[in-house]
């Protein structure tokens, strides 16, 4: 099956390359970059969120690693095997070191694997029922029933020394990271500098990247104005308005492509929300159905986005298992005032006031955003108060079981290319099955939607899994718990001589990159 399909080759730093054939020492080459928000946390099991995930995949290594193009390969597992329907045997590389020169054993996975466990990320370990250690370099995952994406959500568990947490304890790891990837930690002052220096010993060769300095700018004019002057080498996410003015200026470069990201509307469907008064009327289908047709996201795309966005029409793109084809939001609810506000008189419902989460450091242009929403649902009746706020206070604030959100926008991708870890957090019906519905912040449960996750969850064959995961997407695009507003298109800026074609999942990842002559 079909992939989006680019590969990340980010070339940079302010020294030259000296001949790689020769063996010659190469000199110190070090890169900024320039992100939108700051690391989150660096204990890779103390949340998601992409700054964060950068930070991660630089300090810490998976089982099973995902590529630049979103296929998987072998990464400190250097083969596995079902040994049957339900038990993988995961083989590790032979040496591997972690930054203390401590070699990685079959033990730390267990551990690994224990932590995920009782952590608030225990969503990735959902449909792993044991594991252990067989020998030193083996290791057994065993699942409830035959799942075909186990390789795949590997990718997302990153292994943690044994010793070194229990060194320096759970609250320790946030201020010492240390894993077996191609970077270590030099400094980390937050809002300010994450710095990172290559680790020698790194079991895919030595980056050649020496230093790498993480920036967080969270205001796009700051950032667009540090490439500018350069004070940084790469900004993530450069400003739509700032397009042409950087691609007009001699020595800079901009880079585009479609992303993964979804943004999209979760409402909740609790008889009482918190930010409603009296009953909430967005139970009623009709009413979300109305709130989809007042949303003109070809207005969003054209007068937010410059263009530089995709009105989506599911909840994953194209190219992932789950995915329908000849389905589309966009078609079965069109922008439509006048039918909205039919739907809203046929519900009963006279308008009703209510809060919208966001955030304003997360997604592209994401408080000009809200403020659009706000509008287009005044037009049927809706009066939106905005609660817009930065990303480091917005995921503790909509936590599920969600205490103070009736209406929150925030984004999701799926690097996995498969529906399911998504439908599985998303829409499983909370506090029903252990490592399910962690993030179903709008309280949605549909019975026949958990058997079919359940179901494509417990079969061997991907054929299977995709048509119960479509099943599953028929269900929900016709309930609407949530509403895609589109795909933004991840744009950079850079200098000249720092070349790279971006990841499909967005992590700049120093280890790809190399510096142009």
């Amino acid at each position: 099956m079909s992939r989006i399909a680019t590969v990340l080759r980010a070339l940079t730093a302010s020294v030259c390359l000296s001949a790689l054939t020769t063996g010659a020492a190469l000199a110190e080459k070090s890169l900024t970059i320039g992100l939108t928000a700051d690391a989150t946390h660096l204990d890779p099991q103390a949340g998601e969120e992409l700054s964060s995930n950068i930070m991660y995949y630089h300090i810490y290594d998976p089982l099973v690693r995902r590529s630049p193009d979103l296929t998987f390969e072998p990464g400190l597992a250097e083969s596995w095997e079902l040994i049957d329907d339900t038990t993988w045997h995961f083989k590790l590389r032979d040496g591997v070191k972690f930054h203390d020169g401590d070699v990685l054993k079959a033990s730390d996975v267990v551990f690994t694997l224990n932590r995920l466990k009782e952590s608030l990320m225990l969503n990735l370990a959902a449909n792993i029922e044991s594991f252990r250690a067989v020998d030193d370099r083996t290791v057994e995952i065993k699942t409830p029933a035959p799942y075909a994406a186990l390789p795949n959500d590997l990718a997302a568990i990153l292994i943690l020394s044994e010793d070194h947490v229990n060194k320096v304890g759970n609250d320790g790891l946030e201020k010492n990271p240390m894993g077996t990837g191609p970077y270590k930690l030099v400094d980390w002052v937050r809002e300010d500098k994450i710095e990172l220096e290559a680790f020698d010993d790194y079991y895919l060769g030595e980056a050649g990247i020496e230093n790498v300095t993480f920036r967080p700018i969270t205001n796009p004019a700051t950032r667009t104005a540090a490439l500018l002057t350069g004070e940084v080498d790469i900004v993530q996410d450069l400003a739509v308005r700032d397009v042409d003015r950087v691609k007009n200026e001699g020595g800079f470069e901009v880079v585009t492509r479609p992303s993964l990201l979804n943004l999209v509307l979760a409402l909740d469907m609790r008889s009482e929300s918190p930010t409603i008064e009296g009953d909430n009327p967005m139970v009623d289908r009709r009413v979300r159905e109305a709130m989809a047709r007042a949303i003109d996201v070809s207005a969003i795309q054209r007068a937010i986005m410059g263009g530089l966005s995709t009105p989506s029409d599911q909840y994953v793109p194209a190219s992932h298992v789950g995915y329908v084809e000849g389905m589309s939001f966009r078609d079965m609810y069109p922008y439509d005032v006048e039918k909205a506000k039919e739907l809203m008189a046929e519900a009963g419902v006279d308008g009703f006031t209510l809060t919208l989460d966001a955030t304003n450091n997360r997604y592209v242009n994401d408080a000009q955003i809200a403020q659009a929403l706000a509008g287009m649902l005044a037009k049927i009746g809706i009066t939106v108060e905005l609660n817009v706020m930065p990303k480091s206070n917005f995921w503790g604030y909509i936590r599920v079981p969600t205490p103070n959100s009736s209406f929150i926008m925030s984004g999701w991708d799926v690097p996995s290319g498969d529906a399911g870890p998504m439908y599985g957090a998303l829409f499983y019906s909370r506090d029903k099955r252990e490592g399910y519905g962690q993030v179903n912040r709008g309280s949605y449960s549909n019975a026949d939607v958990d058997a079919l996750i359940d179901k494509a969850d417990s079969t061997a064959k991907v054929e299977e899994r995709d048509a119960y995961l479509q099943d599953a997407t028929k269900i929900l695009l016709n309930d609407i718990p949530m509403i895609p507003v589109h795909y933004e298109q991840d744009i950079y800026g850079s200098r000249d001589g720092v070349k790279f074609t971006p990841r499909t999942d967005k992590f700049l990842w120093a280890y790809d990159m190399d510096v142009a002559e």
